[in-house]
């Protein structure tokens, strides 16, 4: 495995300005996802505040492999089958829509991503089970986070629990290490790894997200060629946070207002 970059306190506090944008910006769009909105207005509203705080969005500047061209968003916005990479456009939410929304931010030269999926107006019991699992699921792969466990008990929770609620595992598409980059080592997979992987070690930092949904877990990707999409058309749900690895457990860095957990 490439080698795992290891951050210091003050590359961790960057990171925290950075997950404290994201959070901010989160919370403030989850609050106005209702049916009527334009995803594409989520999208501005995201630069808006992204740009307010003195950060810039992450995804503008990743290159996608085959095209060559940037994510054409600030935010990655996914409805209902859609499981991650939906781009910003005129679509109009409508009332019983899940949607996922993906953000990252560089501030001083550090990233941090996080994510939350959102129900619009009134979801079936379905669908709230299905983001009340991904949201349950990612609790408990971040309680894992300790200096000396394995990378895989990460994994293990999150396979456990999904697993135990019958929820589907994308295993095409996985965490990751973050820092200066958006993607670093190591990768994090939602599902049992068939090793058990490094030992986690405080300065590292980490993007985890289980991506869930009520099928069989098997992708598919669209035509634009960003958006990845269940292949059975059943709903996903996606939840992330970027998490340090500190001396005596962990460090939530995307919570909104500043409050690193």
């Amino acid at each position: 495995m490439p080698e795992v970059p290891v951050r210091s306190q003050d590359e961790l506090e960057a990171m925290r300005k950075a997950g404290s944008i994201v959070g901010d910006t989160l919370a403030m769009l989850a609050e106005r996802v209702k049916p009527g909105i334009r995803t594409k207005d989520l999208d501005e509203w995201a630069r808006q505040e992204v740009a307010k705080q003195g950060g810039r969005p992450s995804f503008p500047e990743v290159i996608h492999p085959e095209l060559g061209t940037p994510f054409p968003g600030a935010i990655c916005v996914s409805v209902n089958d859609e499981i991650v990479h939906g781009i910003p456009s005129d679509r109009v939410l409508v009332d019983g829509d899940v949607v996922s929304i993906d953000l990252g931010v560089i501030y001083q030269g550090f990233h941090a991503d996080s994510a939350t999926t959102v129900p619009v107006g009134t979801v079936s019991r379905d669908a709230a089970k299905l983001l009340s699992g991904t949201q349950e699921a990612l609790r408990r792969g971040i309680e894992r986070v300790q200096p000396g466990r394995g990378l895989y008990e990460v994994s293990s929770a999150i396979d456990q629990y999904a697993t135990s609620k019958g929820l589907g595992i994308v295993r095409q598409y996985v965490g990751h290490g973050i820092g200066r980059s958006m993607h670093e080592p190591p990768q994090i997979p939602n599902y049992r790894m068939s090793s058990r992987g490094p030992l986690l070690r405080p300065g590292w930092a980490l993007a985890i997200e289980p991506m869930l949904n009520l099928g069989s877990g098997e992708t598919q990707v669209r035509p634009d060629r960003w958006t990845v999409a269940t292949a059975d058309g059943s709903l996903s749900a996606h939840f992330e946070h970027t998490v340090a690895v500190t001396p005596k457990g962990r460090w939530i860095l995307t919570l909104p207002n500043g409050a690193a957990a």
